[in-house]
């Protein structure tokens, strides 16, 4: 399962699927050694059937491994960019004081196997990305049988997903520091809002839902209910109960961490 098609070639998301609470990096708790973007971390989620958010880093040759930072020092037995290394290298490396290993795109894919609805997000490291990054990103995505929808802070990776990926419903994920400086303590008008319209008229035709910082949220919902077409709106990152409350009046579902729902 991967979208609704509308019709108009655009893959749309199937709410009643995703509208759930999206453990941000799966289930992890550090402090009881479950680590982020990791199989234990995944598998708690799943147990509470809660969706789940990773992230992609690429490898040296384009392949997807499942890493939120560019670099591996803040984590990892090891130092220096991902990007700089090969998948037979990556694969000999550990989480710190862990035996764990970091998981490719496909082996986690292949943990979940549809169990609950999958929210990917597709880092862009700086720079070109490695030849082949984003099409073995779209091949997985397009041969997985669960529930799945591709993100990214980068309009470019989105609409290129689009294309390698049309049956995949892609989302854009923006955050308040995307907004000029000091946008938060602009008077309400027409100033306000034409930053706020220009950070979301980046996306590209077609996309399905946007991921948006809780702390722009009440003003992104007001922008998506001006559209012709609302779109499902994600809140990230939910950690306190405040930011559940604001997620639960102004969002369709809450990414959130450290504060289960």
């Amino acid at each position: 399962m991967t979208g609704i098609d509308t019709g108009a070639g655009v893959a749309m998301l199937d709410k009643a699927v995703f509208q759930r609470p999206i453990a941000h990096r799966g289930l992890h708790a550090a402090a009881k050694g479950i680590i982020e973007n990791t199989a234990a971390a995944f598998q708690a989620a799943i147990a509470k059937g809660y969706g789940i958010e990773c992230d992609l880093q690429s490898a040296a040759d384009g392949t997807p491994f499942v890493f939120h930072d560019a670099t591996l020092d803040r984590l990892m037995d090891a130092t220096g960019a991902l990007a700089a290394r090969s998948p037979a290298d990556l694969a000999t490396l550990h989480y710190k004081d862990q035996k764990t290993r970091i998981l490719t795109f496909a082996e986690f894919l292949s943990l979940v196997a549809g169990r609950v609805p999958l929210l990917v997000e597709v880092k862009s490291a700086g720079g070109p990305s490695p030849s082949g990054y984003l099409k073995k990103v779209a091949e997985q995505s397009r041969a997985y049988a669960g529930a799945i929808a591709l993100m990214s802070f980068n309009p470019a990776f989105v609409a290129d997903l689009g294309k390698l990926a049309p049956n995949i419903p892609r989302g854009l994920i923006t955050g308040v520091g995307q907004l000029p400086s000091g946008w938060r303590a602009m008077p309400a008008g027409a100033d306000r809002q034409a930053a706020l319209d220009a950070l979301f008229n980046t996306a590209p035709d077609g996309v399905a839902f946007h991921a948006v910082d809780v702390n722009m949220l009440p003003e992104a919902a007001d922008w998506n209910a001006r559209r012709p077409v609302r779109l499902p709106l994600f809140a990230w990152t939910i950690r306190t109960p405040e930011q559940r409350q604001v997620a639960a009046r102004w969002a369709d579902a809450p990414i959130f961490e450290t504060y289960e729902p």
